[in-house]
């Protein structure tokens, strides 16, 4: 009967090595993972002999086993790596997040900027990579930005600013004024503007009779008119034409800036026998509102000399819009 070497510990097998019997005999082996040198075991560096890992493999006595890069995990075979899908498990990112092979990249919604980190959004002040955004000011938010106008304004197409006409929304005149519209406002004016001796004729003329004595030496007539214009507007520019209304014939018209050029801010230019044209000659900046006469001088053949004054009122608005 076969005596078992293995089993009654009669055999010569080192500790490392494994007992194997034999009819009549027993052999000494190496565990698995290791191999015979000599007459001792050693391990074997499954790493070298062939493509054991996907990616990284890792030797240890009497076995081996596999490590994946960063981005990857072990399947469920131990030794293939598979990306691993970061936003689906645990979005690291602040607001989007794009899986690429092995990692993952964040972005930030509109409005937003990626910061230093790579993963955290911050809010992009518009305001500050551009002064032409607004035409008056910009107001950032977060993720956004938006305009605003100053008072007497409002925001057209987002970023430009529109007068508000108070005339049409919210007259605050009396009845016997009437309301006059400006760039960033309005003024109420009376509807009769005569003073004495004038006479109110017809809406906003007034006319000295000749039977008083006092308007021999007055204009004859007198014409309000009403304009407005922006601030700081380029000069020289025409703003304003003076036109006679009535033609006679063997007539000579000159026509002259009577009151309200001291600081040569206008001049006027005749522009034919019956006309002239108002030049505004230096810039001018609001709020302020100027009272120019205009005089027409009127000469006949006999030289009979008369006068008419349109007094034009110019409403400087207190922006350049």
């Amino acid at each position: 009967k076969d005596i078992d070497e293995c089993a009654t510990r009669s055999h010569t097998c080192r500790a490392d090595q494994v007992c194997v019997n034999l009819r009549g005999s027993f052999s000494c082996q190496c565990p698995p993972g290791y191999q015979k040198r000599g007459d001792q075991c050693v391990d074997i560096d499954e790493c070298t002999l062939r493509p054991y890992c996907h990616h990284r493999c890792v030797n240890t006595p009497g076995s081996y086993y596999c490590q994946c890069n960063a981005g990857f995990q072990l399947a469920s075979n131990n030794h293939t790596c598979v990306d691993i899908n970061e936003c689906d498990a645990n979005n690291p990112c602040a607001q989007q997040c794009y899986n690429i092979l092995g990692s993952f990249i964040c972005q930030c919604n509109p409005g937003f900027e990626l910061s230093s980190d790579r993963i955290n959004c911050e809010d992009t002040d518009e305001c500050r990579t551009s002064s032409y955004l607004c035409q008056y000011q910009c107001v950032n938010e977060p993720g956004k930005f938006s305009c605003i106008c100053p008072e007497g304004y409002q925001v057209v197409g987002g970023r430009t600013c529109q007068d508000i006409n108070e005339c049409e929304t919210t007259n605050e005149c009396r009845e016997d004024e009437i309301c006059w519209n400006y760039h960033g406002g309005f003024r109420c004016y009376p509807r009769n503007p005569c003073q004495e001796p004038y006479v109110l004729t017809s809406e906003n003329r007034c006319v000295c009779p000749v039977s008083n004595t006092i308007c021999r030496e007055l204009p004859y007539s007198v014409v309000y008119k009403y304009m407005s214009i922006r601030s700081d507007r380029t000069v020289p520019s025409d703003i304003f034409q003076i036109q006679a209304t009535t033609i006679y014939p063997n007539t000579i018209n000159t026509f002259r800036i009577k009151s309200g050029n001291e600081n040569g801010e206008f001049y006027l230019r005749q522009t034919s026998a019956v006309s002239a044209m108002l030049v505004l000659v230096k810039s001018l900046s609001g709020p302020r509102e100027h009272i120019v006469d205009l005089e027409m001088l009127t000469v006949n053949s006999l030289n009979y000399r008369t006068s008419s004054v349109l007094r034009l009122t110019i409403i400087v608005g207190p922006y350049a819009f």
